[in-house]
């Protein structure tokens, strides 16, 4: 009979367990013969096998172990591990649906929707909208699992009552998470930033990889990441090159010799933009935007469809027209000049009477009076024709 008793349980378990796998795996196969036209979400929805077993295994244990040994006493604190599991596993299985009904989602607003940016701005806030979703079922499985808790349970009235004081605590404590939270949420629904915007942030040019609740990831050219958190695109001003639209103007500055032809450059130009892909064709032009310091400055404005084309364009310009100048007109290069200038007659005169000029210690200090000549004498010694002029008055 206890041989019975024990063999009964397991065996109940083990038909559980087999019925849980053949019915995930029956349920899995009429999704995937549901959404065969998908692959994508045929990609997705692979993810929700595991956590399906899951909860079909320990429900299925539940009920077997609850008819086949319910006066064990074994049984409760199985039952109470089963129900933590089942806890786990539903908030496992609810996460991984959220993930499939984005994937719907993005997938129906893509095939009806040809706006671009419409459908990043879409896709940035269903991301969020599902990232909000997974912290609910996190921190309401966790409080499930704290309820199960009888002595948790109890403390539930004490709780309550000082939850204004512990609201306040708990709101101080976690005041930046907080504000990185509600920055997330805002930037996803105020559309000021979407995945896939070019912007402009720390003086460093980047793509927007990924908005969270708490950071924003930016992708620079060079491949490395940006983090930042959500509040700084909420405090901090920073440039936005794609917001209303992709099209993107930029310029490229020649410094050139007063010499440059104008009009042979700017047929270049146009021959140069005409061979290129990169051009959208909205705006080619070539003027002269500063004259000054021996040079003139040639500004070239070309336009693109996005971002990447606008910096090889700018590159390919700068690279035909340098290529250009050197070869067809070398004399339009930047040289810096000096001119000699022939001294003139008046000039040459004032040289001569400069040099004819007594020397500097040949004038007088101090004259004018007696008692200036004793001072001139007291500061650089007696003048000869002073002291002859004395010696003659005192002879007398």
């Amino acid at each position: 009979m206890d041989f019975l008793n024990t063999i009964a349980p397991l065996v109940a378990v083990a038909g559980a367990v087999v019925a849980a796998v053949v019915l995930a795996w029956i349920i899995r196969r009429v999704a995937a013969r549901t959404l065969r036209k998908v692959p994508q979400v045929q990609a997705v929805t692979s993810r929700a096998r595991g956590p399906l077993i899951a909860v079909l295994s320990i429900a299925g244990t539940r009920v077997a172990l609850a008819m086949t040994a319910p006066d064990t006493p074994w049984f409760p604190v199985v039952d109470y591990i089963l129900v933590l599991g089942m806890i786990g596993s539903l908030a496992w299985l609810l996460a991984v649906l959220l993930v499939i009904v984005e994937a719907l989602v993005l997938r129906k607003y893509s095939a009806e929707t040809k706006d671009h940016r419409r459908r990043l701005r879409l896709k940035t806030q269903i991301m969020l909208a599902r990232r909000v979703g997974v912290a609910v079922i996190i921190t309401l499985a966790l409080a499930s699992v704290l309820l199960t808790i009888d002595e948790v349970r109890a403390l539930g009235a004490g709780i309550l009552a000082s939850a204004g004081l512990i609201s306040i605590v708990a709101g101080l404590a976690v005041q930046s998470t907080l504000s990185n939270v509600f920055a997330g949420v805002q930037l996803a629904f105020t559309d000021a930033i979407r995945v896939e915007d070019v912007v402009l942030v720390e003086e460093q040019m980047g793509t927007i990889e990924e908005i969270t609740l708490t950071y924003v990831v930016v992708q620079i050219w060079d491949e490395r990441r940006l983090i930042l958190p959500s509040t700084y695109f909420t405090s901090t001003p920073f440039e936005n090159w794609t917001r209303s639209r992709s099209e993107l103007l930029g310029t490229i500055d020649l410094d050139l010799d007063w010499r440059v032809p104008i009009e042979q450059m700017r047929s270049h130009l146009q021959l140069i933009l005409d061979r290129s892909d990169l051009w959208d064709r909205r705006t080619g032009t070539l003027q002269i935007t500063q004259a000054t310091d021996g040079l003139v400055r040639a500004r070239v404005l070309v336009s693109a469809a996005d971002s990447g084309a606008l910096w090889d364009l700018q590159c390919l310009v700068r690279e035909e027209m340098v290529g250009f100048i050197q070869t067809r007109f070398p004399d339009a290069l930047p040289r810096q000049r000096w001119e000699a200038v022939a001294p003139s007659s008046s000039a040459i005169n004032q040289a001569n009477d400069d040099d004819a000029a007594p020397p500097a210690s040949d004038a007088r200090l101090f004259s004018g009076s007696p008692q200036a000549d004793r001072r001139g004498s007291d500061f650089s010694g007696p003048d000869e024709d002073v002291m002859d002029e004395r010696e003659g008055v005192t002879s007398r």
